[in-house]
């Protein structure tokens, strides 16, 4: 990636609705060549998508929790099929399989405390493999508006 790579990288995070115009415009090059770069940046799996940013107050879900999740036994299958399962509620934000204490963490999303409590008690510990849940309730969440790409190795 080059430094064109990385503005144009830049701007979309910022705004991924931004037109071709306003990108070559604001890269100082031709369109035509912001919007070949930007074909690349998909093409290679820089960019894998483009979506909406929702604010999870606004659409009615301002409760937020982390919650450490252990599965046992800790085989593939098991693993897996937690993974498929989590990962398809309504109220996953995001979903880590992760090392340490814990198997998982979820980010959730939900309407209120209450309805973290039955997520947690009747769905998630209900479920036969799952040993273990810690939850966190998360007073504020910010994400970075831009995630710079990690500077070129030195050879």
């Amino acid at each position: 990636m080059d430094e064109l790579d990385r503005a144009l990288l830049r701007l979309l995070q910022q705004n991924g609705r931004r037109t071709n115009r306003d990108l070559a415009l604001a890269t100082h090059v031709v369109p035509s060549t912001s919007l070949q770069r930007v074909r690349s940046l998909v093409e290679r799996g820089i960019i894998s998508g483009f979506r909406a940013e929702v604010d999870l107050v606004a659409i009615g879900r301002p409760v937020q929790a982390l919650i450490s999740v252990r599965v046992r036994p800790p085989s593939r299958a098991v693993i897996e099929d937690f993974r498929t399962w989590a990962s398809g509620l309504t109220e996953t934000v995001s979903l880590f399989s992760t090392t340490g204490a814990f198997d998982f963490l979820l980010h959730v999303a939900v309407p209120t405390v209450d309805g973290l409590y039955g997520l947690v008690t009747d769905r998630l510990a209900a479920r036969p493999e799952v040993s273990d849940v810690r939850t966190s309730l998360v007073f504020d969440h910010r994400r970075s508006a831009a995630i710079e790409p990690a500077p070129p190795s030195p050879e």
